[in-house]
């Protein structure tokens, strides 16, 4: 069974962006190649026509992947988005407890994750942690250097 995964309206663009590529243009470039390969003479000798073989083989695999996941998309609806507790595609403010630093996340699909954003991972070991929790609420959550206790300050959206 397919896992469901939830996006935003942004992220799923984004993919379905891909999928077109890969199917339409990225396909094309595929084949191109294998026909030039194919040109250069005998095929049980020619490193160049396998090699674009393989990649066709792995562009497929990717298309097929992609489209296993658009099946199991699903936008949420940001503006139903309940504020009193972190959810998936909550924005959340945050407080180290240990050192003070604050820090604001949203908690997206694994896909749409990008730290320099500020979206984290839903599948995360800190998005983990502060799903359902409320503003005041602490979570202590275990990272690679060791555990640390947060504080939700604020949730969002």
């Amino acid at each position: 069974m397919t896992e469901v995964t939830y996006y935003t309206q942004e992220g799923l663009d984004k993919l379905k962006e891909e999928l077109h590529y890969l199917t339409t243009a990225g396909r094309a470039n595929i084949a191109k190649a294998i026909a030039e390969a194919r040109d250069k003479g005998d095929l049980s000798e020619n490193a160049e026509y396998e090699a674009a073989k393989e990649a066709q083989s792995h562009h497929e695999t990717k298309i097929s992947r992609l489209k296993n996941t658009l099946s199991s998309a699903r936008i949420i609806d940001e503006s139903k988005l309940d504020t009193s507790k972190v959810l998936a595609l909550s924005i959340v403010k945050i407080k180290n407890t240990n050192n003070g630093a604050t820090m604001t996340y949203q908690l997206v699909s694994e896909s749409e994750a990008d730290m320099k954003s500020g979206r984290i991972s839903v599948k995360s070991p800190i998005a983990k942690g502060l799903l359902g929790k409320s503003v005041g609420e602490k979570a202590i959550i275990e990272v690679p250097a060791g555990k640390i206790e947060f504080e939700v300050l604020e949730i969002t959206r």
